[in-house]
């Protein structure tokens, strides 16, 4: 085949040989006899061979024309072929092309002489092209050599041989192929640099959450997290349970805004700043009001969404506070769905807000969630209706708490790939009934009048713990443990007050209230002393104890005996 006769159809080129060499032809001077000039041939005495097939390039202003086309594709660095016909015959590759995959034999169809192009998936893509008579590119495709090429296959006419009516023209494909190995191992780094630091930002983020979690002795939890996909950078998602002691549990959710090992670090810091206030027990506004402080001094740039909840199964209901985070849903036993929308805050580290509590009912029979914003935003939706979708799906979702978890994250459609992290705590009030009942009892005493209030502390206290069959030395100390409460109380405290008994599956809780707001504290008594013996015989004799101020102004002093198992 004459590479010479379809070199000048190749993209982008001209047929700049034929006309320049008409125009020589017409310009070039006659001589005396009118005989035309010989045709403008470069000397071959120019050193250099005549191009096979005779093909000429003239000199231009660039000096491009110089070379032709052949000689150029055999000089490029990029690798370089050309296929003809249905079954991709070679017809020619340069030199770059022999190099990279070795000589292939001129006129063999692709599929046999190119083996390579199979490896790729090209041979698909030249029968692409041929019909289209469109260009198609593949990028970075990473050959058996270990070298990455981008390919691009145009389109060509070439004129496959003629008879005397004329050539007959064919169709080809030009096969460029530009190595990329450089960029695409590159990229590879680089990739790898990200999946590293994303796995870094996981553990960082999955080893600042609780291992496992807390469980009261009156709720269920379960709680689940899920990082984003691939595509997205880890968030500063959180969720915990602190148990308080005298029955009560907090429950905290929140999501530090940003991405990467700093949102995890600072979304660290704040959980157990958390934690350190929860020990404090404070009410869940004040909680936030602390958490807002420190959130600006740990990061001024850096703003948290956050939910802090306390359950107190005396009270049978969720006393929470919100700084910019989403609403509480409650299932009640009936199937009824709450919304526990006000009071909200703004986030944590904008400052200069004073936060309120409010209290949504968590009776026995009731599921509450508790959420971060991935599992409800969506970019093609406002979030309020992401939050329906949680309610209908709520309304719906049957079971333990871990089982709720699993089908609130099915119903609202996050995948492994989603595109934002997703924190949810599930906990429930079971009702019981039957044998199970037997084991959660409550008793409560107002304390009225003086110095007689001791006494009949001391009697309503032996009875109800003689009911509950308990062993007679955990008898007497709860009794012991009641008689000092009230005593406290009666001295340093003033009315209203009242003894509350209350035991459970795995502990007897004592609790004596008052109106005085002032907490006791644990001290050494002198010899000489008259009073401070109280706190410190109860805290020797009792697994644990503390003490609270209450809501409607007072304070609430108890301790808890851990029942054998």
């Amino acid at each position: 085949m004459n590479f010479t006769r379809w070199s000048a159809r190749l993209p982008g080129t001209q047929r700049r040989a034929a006309a320049r060499t008409e125009q020589a032809v017409s310009t070039a001077p006659r001589g005396d006899g009118s005989v035309p000039a010989a045709r403008a041939e470069r000397p071959a005495g120019a050193g250099e061979p005549l191009p096979p097939g005779g093909a000429v390039g003239l000199t231009g202003p660039d000096g491009v024309d110089e070379l032709p086309v052949r000689e150029v594709l055999d000089r490029i660095p990029a690798l370089v072929a050309l296929v003809h016909g249905t079954d991709h015959r070679i017809a020619y590759v340069n030199d770059a092309y022999a190099a990279a995959f070795g000589p292939r034999p001129i006129g063999e169809p692709a599929r046999v002489a190119l083996p390579e192009l199979t490896e790729l998936g090209l041979l698909s893509l030249l029968d692409q092209v041929l019909r289209s008579s469109k260009p198609r590119t593949v990028k970075s495709r990473k050959a058996a050599t270990g070298r990455s090429y981008t390919f691009t296959c145009t389109p060509v006419t070439l004129p496959l041989g003629g008879s005397a009516a004329g050539p007959e023209e064919g169709g080809g494909v030009l096969v460029f192929a530009a190595d990329v190995t450089d960029h695409a191992e590159a990229a590879e780094r680089l990739r790898t640099s990200e999946r590293a630091q994303r796995e870094t930002a996981v553990t960082l983020q999955k080893s600042l959450l609780p291992q496992e979690l807390e469980q009261p002795d009156d709720l269920r939890i379960a709680a689940t997290y899920q990082p984003g996909g691939t595509e997205a950078a880890v968030g500063g998602d959180w969720y915990d349970v602190i148990t308080l002691g005298g029955g009560r549990t907090a429950l905290v959710i929140g999501d530090v805004m940003g991405r990467g090992v700093r949102a995890a670090a600072v979304m660290g810091q704040l959980r157990t700043a958390v934690r350190a206030y929860a020990r404090l027990d404070l009410p869940p506004h004040e909680v936030l009001q602390l958490l807002d402080g420190l959130a600006t001094e740990i990061d001024p740039s850096q703003i948290a969404t956050c939910v802090y909840a306390v359950h107190d199964p005396n009270e049978g209901s969720l006393v929470y506070a919100s700084a910019g985070h989403l609403p509480i849903l409650v299932r009640d036993e009936h199937g009824t769905i709450h919304r526990a929308e006000e009071p909200t805050g703004p986030p944590l580290g904008t400052g200069g807000w004073l936060h309120t509590s409010g209290s949504v009912p968590l009776g026995p029979g009731s599921t509450a969630v508790l959420y971060t914003d991935g599992l409800v935003e969506r970019r093609s939706e406002d979030i309020d209706e992401g939050v329906a979708s949680l309610e209908r799906a709520l309304a719906g979702a049957t079971g333990t708490p871990q089982v709720v978890c699993d089908r609130l994250i099915r119903a609202l459609g996050v995948t492994a790939d989603h595109d934002d992290d997703v924190a949810v705590l599930v906990l429930q009030h079971p009702a019981r009934a039957g044998g199970d009942a037997e084991l959660f009892r409550n008793a409560a005493l107002e304390l009225l009048g003086g110095v007689e209030a001791a006494p009949r502390a001391r009697a309503f206290a032996t009875g109800v713990l003689a009911s509950w069959r308990f062993s007679p030395e955990l008898h007497d100390l709860g009794v012991l443990a009641a008689s000092e409460l009230v005593a406290n109380s009666l001295q340093h405290g003033t009315p209203p007050m009242r003894l509350r008994l209350r035991r459970t599956d795995r502990r007897l809780i004592i609790e004596v209230t008052d109106g005085d707001d002032h907490l006791p504290r644990r001290r050494r008594a002198e010899p000489a002393d008259e009073a401070g013996r109280g706190i410190a015989i109860v805290a020797t004799i009792a697994s644990n104890w503390g003490s609270r101020r209450t809501p409607g102004g007072g304070k609430a002093v108890w301790c808890e005996f851990a029942l054998p198992k």
